[in-house]
């Protein structure tokens, strides 16, 4: 499993990255066992690097991931976790208040960039984890409260980066436009974009990935599989998290023909895809069970053949000026 460091800092992640979602109970409950198992599953394929949010779950994400790695030598992974939202307790609770989590909805998500609520979120979120350090703090989703995230909570991640209680700072996304703007405008290690730099949408190409490159930051790419299609690509299958449009569902499906032909399953091409591009340090892939974990990294083993990458530019299913997955340097340690 390879290594890439983050932008300037001292940071290292491994190219696949445990996203730590799904045993958070997203839309379906996980066993406590599974969710351990699946933690076990990623270290024994060599992935070093796990990442989750107070948000997945109402906080179960970070006390399961915690719990499973408490044992693990520290130094050995990389651990990321998110601000953005507090967590507050509810007691009425909630179906509404779970939002899209298989969890009692004993807290609700409060909203907050600021500088006080950067810190209370990381010391709730380290309590949680029962682990002594984070190592990469992402800003989750300020969409709505951009000019908060840039002036409050990015000023704060600075300032805990310069104190040394985070290695590496960013911001996390489901947008490309935003994340170029944390890019040129403040001094992030590196920036986690979902969604948009996948074989269904290369919106990153456009300015995010070539203003990564330029000024030495990194990008880590989540939502391989545009949340489900490309991992299955068939009707009622979800895109970005809704059901997928027929014309997307039939470019899904045109995209595995290609990959077929190639003796190479979609799931494979969907996760090489995206370390393309030079700024790209790792893809993030949510898992929930050992053996979605298993797959995952059998799909990244697998050899994808230069000729599929032309085959999908010449069927107008990529872009023509992409070139497609290159060999990276890394340390393969």
């Amino acid at each position: 499993m390879r290594w890439s460091t983050l932008g300037h800092s001292a940071v290292e992640i491994t190219e696949l990255s445990f996203g730590a979602a799904g045993i958070g109970n997203l839309f379906t409950p996980v066993e406590p066992d599974a969710a351990a198992a699946a933690v076990d599953a990623a270290w024994a394929a060599g992935i070093r690097t796990f990442d989750t949010a107070p948000h997945y779950g109402l906080g179960l994400s970070e006390r399961r991931l915690g719990e499973a790695l408490r044992t693990r030598p520290r130094d050995a992974y990389t651990l990321s976790t998110k601000v953005g939202r507090l967590l507050e307790p509810c007691p009425a609770g909630g179906d509404d208040l779970a939002q899209g989590f298989a969890v009692p909805a004993d807290h609700r998500r409060v909203w907050d960039f600021s500088a006080d609520g950067v810190r209370r979120s990381i010391e709730a979120s380290l309590e949680r984890l029962g682990l002594d350090r984070i190592d990469i703090v992402y800003l989750h989703d300020p969409d709505e409260h951009e000019e908060a995230a840039f002036r409050h909570g990015y000023p704060a991640l600075e300032r805990l980066r310069t104190e040394g209680v985070i290695g590496a700072i960013g911001a996390g996304m489901n947008q490309a436009p935003m994340l170029t703007r944390f890019l040129r405008d403040t001094d992030v290690d590196a920036v986690l974009c979902a969604g948009r730099f996948t074989l269904l949408d290369q919106s990153a190409l456009t300015e995010l990935l070539p203003e990564a490159a330029a000024r030495g930051r990194s990008v880590v790419v989540g939502g391989v599989f545009n949340s489900g299609l490309l991992a299955d690509p068939r009707p009622g299958a979800t895109y970005d998290y809704t059901a997928a449009p027929e014309e997307i569902l039939g470019r899904a499906l045109r995209l595995k023909a290609v990959a077929e032909r190639h003796g190479v399953p979609l799931r494979a091409a969907a996760l090489h895809y995206p370390l393309s591009h030079p700024a790209v340090a790792g893809v993030l892939v949510g898992t929930r069970s050992a053996a979605e974990v298993r797959d995952a990294a059998d799909m990244l083993a697998r050899t994808v053949p230069p000729a599929l990458w032309d085959e999908l530019r010449d069927e107008g299913l990529l872009p023509k000026n992409d070139e497609g997955p290159l060999p990276k340097d890394g340390d393969a340690r």
